[in-house]
């Protein structure tokens, strides 16, 4: 069958919610050569009008037109020509060895409104597209294609640039690639099932975004009070990590324990309650309760900022068999 015509310059595009993935675990090694990998990219997500006509609009995954935010994108509209296409991907900044930091990206994200800063803090922190699928190209709406074919007319469309890329996609293999995104330190997985069609604002379960969780050390230094069903019960925990003899906060741990657990870790900080922060420097947290630096627990993370606080922190487990002390 022949390939459909262009469409004329100046196609009106339909406007298309982001398909998204569903945390899940690795496919297994059975099954894993009906699935293609990619690095789980942390930025923010943008779907790219391309209408052909020299112009680009971004939305970002809410809806909002985020184009004026990131200047150095706007040469993306001419790459393509006269074709038109609705490309789906995220935004990110890397840092120095390549990686996407979501750190770095929040100093770009919010200036929409914003042209002359935005094109400022395009030349100190620069914006990279990395784009991972095509759900309308040349008048036709793709989101009905599987997966493979997508990306198929993805890499036939050549696009690479100077503030934009296509990520590399592994069919099988899944082992291996997570091993490799681990050991690069990098976020985790999206592993796409080859058959997935593209599901529009949907949350689907052909595609699964595998992150790879750190396990850290830490000393609970204070807690929040929960609301609602958890009034009584820690809302949160206050953890800090041991260095040069001080206690440095490391951020708050709200999710992880089941009601039982939290109701005994609620007896233990009530018993180790204090007046003073035990922590370096107070953390800018409101209604914080501070409680001896004795209780060690062991949380999941996935990375740290530069200030050194952990991201996505879960609680995992308490760890009697470690003191304090001994976390420098």
């Amino acid at each position: 069958m022949p390939p459909d015509p262009p469409a004329a310059a100046g196609a009106v595009l339909p406007r298309i919610a982001p398909m998204l993935a569903t945390p899940g675990d690795l496919p297994s090694a059975a099954v894993e050569d009906r699935w293609a990998f990619e690095v789980k990219q942390d930025g923010q997500r943008a779907m790219v009008y391309l209408p052909g006509d020299g112009t680009i609009l971004l939305r970002a995954r809410s809806g909002t037109d985020i184009t004026a935010a990131y200047p150095e994108l706007l040469p993306l509209a001419d790459a393509l020509g006269s074709r038109s296409a609705v490309l789906d991907g995220e935004i990110v900044a890397l840092d120095d060895q390549g990686r996407s930091d979501f750190e770095r990206l929040q100093q770009r994200m919010g200036l929409a409104g914003a042209a002359a800063k935005a094109a400022r803090m395009a030349a100190r922190v620069p914006a990279h597209l990395m784009l991972f699928d095509v759900v309308h190209l040349d008048g036709r709406l793709l989101t009905g294609l599987p997966y493979a074919e997508r990306r198929v007319l993805l890499e036939g469309l050549g696009p690479a640039g100077s503030a934009w890329s296509m990520p590399a996609a592994i069919t099988g293999h899944g082992a291996q690639a997570w091993e490799m995104a681990k050991d690069a330190g990098l976020e985790g997985l999206i592993a796409k099932r080859l058959t997935s069609r593209y599901e529009p604002g949907a949350r689907s379960k052909t595609w699964v975004k595998i992150k790879v969780h750190r396990l850290a050390d830490v000393v609970i230094g204070g807690w929040v009070p929960g609301r609602g069903r958890l009034t009584g019960l820690p809302g949160a925990v206050l953890i800090g990590e041991r260095r040069d003899g001080s206690l440095h906060y490391a951020g708050s741990v709200g999710t992880g324990w089941s009601h039982t657990e939290r109701t005994r870790l609620a007896e233990l900080l009530q018993t180790a309650a204090v007046a003073t922060c035990p922590f370096s420097r107070v953390p800018p947290v409101s209604g914080a309760q501070w409680v001896l630096p004795r209780l060690v627990g062991e949380v999941r993370y996935t990375s740290r900022t530069r200030a050194g606080r952990l991201r996505h922190p879960s609680w995992h487990r308490l760890r009697p068999d470690l003191a304090p002390g001994g976390l420098a």
